[in-house]
């Protein structure tokens, strides 16, 4: 029942955090003009019904910047700058079947998905959009309302997506990876197959936005995984680490055979909360969806990809601890994080013991209830023959 509890419990901190951040969207009319960066959200509620729709920029031009999350860290927007491009951007949305694919509304999604840039749009709501989402898995965004006539100017597609949807024979995963090692964004990837562009022509359907962030992370993941078995073993301990978005990521790659275990913490973020959620998998392809959510497989997926690059094969450990001033963002957040850390020149260590206590300098909550919450963390330590008491006679009180 751990798991489940684990599960439960965070969701239920996620969605009191996110209830009391209270976000100021841009305000529109009913009529709309304005570019979609392109972007797209499809809901999940009202399933095998969704409600799909894009989103516009109040303003006509190049609006990309404002949907791509690979950019973001890279020329050191701050997370205010992140919120300010999602509250100003409008979602507009239709109830449709998964399945109906040929329908017109459904077709000007795939076309602003699959576009090379942004796309210039005309849309009429029925009543003026208002409020703001903010979610744990799914990136903000700002007012909604249901479209009445919605319209866009002519698209042209990216060359490689294009290529991916025409295919109808080749495997959704198959063209995700294909795409991935095309160094296509991520975000195009997702968005491309949440408006179902990929797949065998009679298994495509539209895919709600959570879901699809991570199908696609976890495709990646397993693809990548089996061609990191394949390589030799890391014959040392590395920790690479990166401070952004009021996150702090320490990660610790061992001289095993693939093991992974994500271990994150919520530090003072709503009030004096100290709180760690963790989980993980043997050297076994993990069958159950993991209890703490999409971030899970963002991070395993960013390292793997990392491994795979190096033609080596290791065990993973990620710590991450949110601080005051943090908000959810989406899984965006630890997939850009991570891949910024493994970016960054790697610290080596003899042993596991010292990569650890490394990294348990960099954290506000003491190491010592991190590996009391984890599973493989704890069990490795104690297979190197060292006792928590022994571990934890010199760390310092923080």
């Amino acid at each position: 029942m751990k798991g489940r509890n684990q599960r439960t419990s965070k969701n239920a901190y996620l969605e009191r955090l996110t209830k009391d951040i209270h976000m100021k969207s841009v305000e529109v009319g009913r009529d709309l003009e304005g570019s979609t960066p392109p972007s797209v959200f499809i809901g999940r509620w009202s399933y095998p019904k969704v409600y799909a729709g894009p989103m516009m920029a109040n303003q006509l031009g190049d609006t990309y910047i404002m949907d791509s999350p690979e950019s973001w860290l890279n020329q050191n927007k701050s997370q205010q700058d992140i919120l300010s491009y999602r509250m100003n951007l409008v979602r507009g949305k239709q109830l449709i079947e998964i399945n109906d694919l040929d329908n017109p509304f459904v077709e000007k999604l795939q076309d602003i998905s699959l576009a090379s840039k942004s796309t210039d749009t005309e849309a009429n709501f029925l009543k003026r959009p208002t409020g703001a989402s903010i979610s744990d898995e799914a990136m903000p965004h700002g007012p909604s309302a249901i479209l009445e006539n919605f319209n866009i100017e002519a698209v042209k597609w990216d060359r490689q997506l294009e290529k991916s949807y025409y295919d109808t024979d080749l495997s959704a995963t198959n063209a995700v990876s294909n795409l991935h090692n095309k160094n296509v964004p991520f975000s195009q990837i997702q968005k491309a197959f949440s408006v179902g562009a990929f797949g065998i022509g009679k298994n495509r359907k539209l895919v709600p936005t959570r879901w699809s962030i991570t199908a696609v992370d976890s495709s990646l993941a397993d693809t990548l995984l089996k061609q990191v078995r394949r390589h030799n073993i890391l014959d040392t301990y590395r920790v690479y680490e990166n401070e952004d978005l009021h996150n702090y990521y320490g990660i610790i790659l061992t001289p095993t055979e693939w093991q992974y275990e994500w271990i994150e913490a919520f530090y003072k973020v709503m009030k004096n909360e100290e709180l760690i959620y963790s989980d993980y998998e043997t050297n076994t392809d993990k069958k159950e969806y993991s209890t703490v959510g999409g971030c899970y497989y963002t991070s395993k997926m960013v390292v793997l990809d990392e491994l795979n690059k190096m033609k080596l094969q290791s065990g993973l450990l990620v710590l991450r601890e949110a601080h005051t001033g943090y908000v959810p963002m989406g899984v965006f957040n630890v997939r850009e994080c991570m891949k910024k850390a493994m970016s960054i020149p790697y610290k080596e260590f003899e042993d596991l013991k010292s990569a650890v206590k490394y990294v348990g300098e960099n954290l506000k909550i003491p190491l010592s209830r991190y590996i009391k919450t984890s599973t493989l963390l704890n069990e490795m330590l104690h297979t190197k023959q060292t006792t928590l008491d022994n571990f934890f006679k010199k760390e310092n009180p923080k």
